[in-house]
C-alpha cells in the first residue's frame, strides 16, 4: 500500500515565509497546514493531528513559547522552532520547555528539510524499546542495550561520565540537547550551571570518536544551546534557498 504522506503544520502570521515553506515542502511531498495565530495553530494542532510543527515565536495573539507549553500539555508531536530571535536564552528557553530543534530565520531551506528529517525519523524510532536500539553511523556502532560500542570494528572504553552523555545525545539523535539539561541528567540538579564539566567530557569523546569539532560528522555543537548527534550526513546545515524575512 502506498504510504501517507506526512503532514506539517505552519504556525507563523508572515503570509510570505508561509508560503515560502508551503512551496519548499510541498516540492518533497509533505502536506502543508497553515495557521497566522497562535490560537488557530492550536486548533489546528488539535484537529489536523500533524506530524510535525514548524512554529514561530513572535505571533500575533500568543508568544511561541506560551503555544509550545500548550501544545505540550497535549502533545508529543515534534516541533521545530522557526524565529528570528537568535538570542541563545531564547533557544534554550524553547529547547528546555519542549521544542525538538530551533531554526533562526533567515535560514536555508536545505538546512529546514534537513532538520525536518531527522526528527521525523527520530519519531519512528521511538517504538524501539526504551532501552534497547542500536546507532550506526559509518563506522562508529552504538549499542544501548549492551552500553558499548565500536569505531572501525575495535572497541571504544568510554569513562562513566563520557557514557552518560553519548547515550542520552544517541537517545536524542539528530536533536539539539541542552546542555542544561545534560547537566542536571549526567551530573544532577545542582550542577546545572557547570559547564565546563560538559565540555570537558565532550572534548574527550570527540577525541576518542576521531570526530573534528571544526567538521563535525557525529558531535555537532550548537553554541551557548548544546549538543545534536548527528544521523545523516544532511542533518549538517545546509545554506541554500536562505529566507530573506527579517521579522
Amino acid at each position: 500500500m502506498p504510504t501517507e504522506p506526512q503532514r506539517i503544520l505552519v504556525i507563523d502570521d508572515e503570509p510570505q515565509i508561509r508560503r515560502f515553506i508551503r512551496i519548499s515542502l510541498a516540492s518533497q511531498g509533505f502536506v502543508i497546514h497553515e495557521a497566522a495565530s497562535g490560537r488557530e495553530g492550536l486548533a489546528m494542532a488539535i484537529e489536523e493531528a500533524p506530524d510535525l510543527v514548524l512554529l514561530d515565536l513572535g505571533l500575533p495573539d500568543l508568544d511561541g513559547q506560551a503555544v509550545l507549553d500548550r501544545l505540550r500539555a497535549r502533545s508529543q508531536v515534534p516541533v521545530i522552532v522557526v524565529s528570528v530571535r537568535g538570542q541563545e536564552a531564547e533557544k534554550v528557553r524553547a529547547l528546555d520547555h519542549g521544542a525538538n530543534d530551533y531554526v533562526t530565520k533567515p535560514f536555508g531551506i536545505q538546512e529546514l528539510l534537513a532538520r525536518i528529517r531527522a526528527l521525523l525519523r527520530h519519531r519512528q524510532a521511538a517504538s524501539l524499546p526504551p532501552e534497547g536500539g542500536c546507532y550506526r553511523r559509518g563506522d562508529l556502532v552504538i549499542d544501548l542495550a549492551s552500553r558499548r560500542l565500536w569505531l572501525d570494528e575495535a572497541p571504544v572504553h568510554l569513562t562513566p561520565k563520557e557514557y552518560a552523555v553519548l547515550e542520552r545525545l544517541c537517545r536524542h539523535s539528530g536533536r539539539v540537547v541542552t546542555q542544561t539539561q545534560l547537566l542536571r541528567e549526567v551530573w544532577g540538579p545542582t550542577h546545572s550551571e557547570d559547564t565546563h564539566y560538559l565540555r570537558i567530557v565532550v572534548s574527550k569523546l570527540r577525541h576518542k570518536l576521531g570526530d573534528d569539532p571544526k567538521s563535525p560528522r557525529l558531535l555537532q555543537t550548537e553554541a551557548g544551546v548544546g549538543y545534536r548527534l548527528l544521523t545523516e550526513p544532511d542533518d549538517a546545515h545546509g545554506t541554500e534557498g536562505k529566507t530573506e524575512s527579517t521579522a
